[in-house]
């Protein structure tokens, strides 16, 4: 069977998993109705389009840190870090990745070139599960690289055994939790809020107005608090979205940061920091 068609089942079956766990959910806790129809389409172009280039173009950077940090590191540290207990591993690659990621995402934000990748997925003016999938491959790749290359650097991709799991169960755990804080609930959890992202935290990262560039972290908002860049109120965003020009389809979406800017581009803004 043909590479392509098996990630295609793959992330079809994942995507009715997600399906299952999800749209329930929204149905029963809805925070905001929709009030205008959703761009299906190109909510799962991006879906599949992302679950398979950005894999691909990963897999020849992280081998060359991979090899990189096997030449330079010493076989003692390398030995010690393989032997740690694969649980021990995961968390402390979480803490390393998400630091990574927070720059990552943050540099995205700041850097002109990149919010040009990155803004796509603020489009939405109405936050659900699936809009977590609208976001560029390149978006998606600068986002990925952040958070992996420092866990390779730190050796944790060998953690429990060296069999490379560790990356894998981080970079799952990661994509179902961003899954989860962009869904459209009311759910509020607390003192809980303060340790681990919520559908609070991140949608008041895609609101409309100066606090869009907040909440940079993707699962631990103490990054955000240790960093100064926290806002979490107690209520939700009002309004989502960003005022820049959306392109019509999913096509110039995708090739439009590729292109000179157009005259309605010239006058887009980055957020402020």
């Amino acid at each position: 069977m043909p590479p392509l068609l098996i990630d295609t089942l793959r992330l079809t079956v994942w995507l009715v998993l997600l399906t299952l766990a999800f749209a329930p959910l929204e149905r029963l806790f809805t925070l905001k109705a929709r009030t205008k129809p959703r761009a299906m389409l190109a909510d799962l172009g991006y879906f599949y389009l992302n679950g398979i280039c950005p894999a691909m173009l990963l897999a020849m950077p992280l081998a060359a840190v991979s090899a990189l940090v096997r030449f330079v590191t010493p076989a003692a540290y390398t030995q010690a870090v393989a032997a740690l207990p694969l649980w021990l591993g995961i968390v402390l690659g979480l803490v390393v990745a998400e630091f990574g990621s927070y720059w990552a995402h943050r540099w995205c934000h700041r850097s002109r070139w990149l919010w040009q990748f990155h803004a796509i997925h603020h489009t939405p003016d109405h936050l659900d599960w699936l809009v977590n999938t609208r976001a560029h491959p390149v978006d998606i790749l600068v986002t990925r690289l952040g958070g992996l290359v420092p866990l390779y650097l730190v050796g944790l991709d060998k953690a429990g055994g060296g069999g490379g799991l560790a990356p894998v169960l981080i970079t799952i755990i990661g994509t179902f939790w961003s899954f989860f804080v962009h869904a459209n609930v009311r759910w509020r959890f607390g003192w809980l809020e303060q340790l681990i992202a919520t559908p609070a935290f991140h949608h008041w990262h895609h609101t409309n107005d100066e606090h869009r560039d907040r909440n940079f972290a993707a699962t631990l908002p103490v990054i955000d608090r240790l960093l100064g860049t926290l806002h979490l109120p107690d209520h939700y965003p009002p309004v989502y979205g960003i005022d820049e020009p959306v392109a019509p389809t999913f096509q110039d979406e995708v090739l439009r940061p590729f292109l000179p800017p157009k005259r309605e581009d010239e006058g887009a803004v980055l957020p402020a920091e």
